[in-house]
């Protein structure tokens, strides 16, 4: 399939959520080239690794939030090592999963449900963390010391943003209950 010519799109395929399409679910492929590619680059910008960044782009692009190894090479023009190396990375971070076609040996590669929410609610796990070894640093340091004012200065910061991270995302499944989603 070229990039650069409009396909028709059908339920289910790799397409996108509408985005670029005129009349009829048609697609501009150069339109969504472009933005996976754009979003690939932000992504890798915030420190995804580049490649795990374009294969989630590309996934988040497809209606069905699903696509195989040669569905991803083909679409971003990419080997199946590549894929692989992007798809173990993604499974790393939780932000993708295997699932087996039913009546195949392929495998296709799947967006995690409620995406954006479970990838950042993993981080006040972290947040926790960093909250932990830091006043184990102020303590080891010295807490009259100027390192040591500096970790517990830290660890009071990550507290702070661990409880205001709880409670955004507690509001957060009620605005998305309210509107009738998760």
């Amino acid at each position: 399939m070229r990039h650069d010519e409009p396909v028709t799109t059908t339920p289910g395929a790799g397409g996108s959520g509408g985005e670029g399409r005129g009349e009829g679910g048609e697609r501009d492929e150069a339109d969504v080239a472009r933005y996976i590619e754009r979003f690939a680059a932000e992504l890798t910008e915030a420190g995804m690794q580049r490649m795990g960044a374009r294969v989630f782009a590309a996934l988040l692009a497809a209606d069905s939030a699903s696509m195989t190894s040669a569905e991803l090479g083909e679409t971003l023009q990419i080997s199946p090592a590549a894929v692989s190396s992007a798809i173990s990375y993604l499974s790393g971070l939780r932000m993708v999963h295997r699932v087996r076609e039913p009546g195949s040996r392929r495998d296709r590669y799947c967006l995690q449900d409620e995406l954006w929410y479970a990838t950042y609610g993993e981080r006040d796990k972290l947040l926790a963390r960093f909250e932990v070894i830091l006043r184990e640093g102020a303590r080891a340091l010295g807490p009259e010391t100027p390192a040591g004012t500096r970790a517990q200065e830290s660890a009071e910061f990550f507290a702070f943003l661990q409880a205001e991270f709880v409670g955004m995302m507690a509001r957060w499944r009620a605005r998305r209950g309210a509107e009738g989603g998760v």
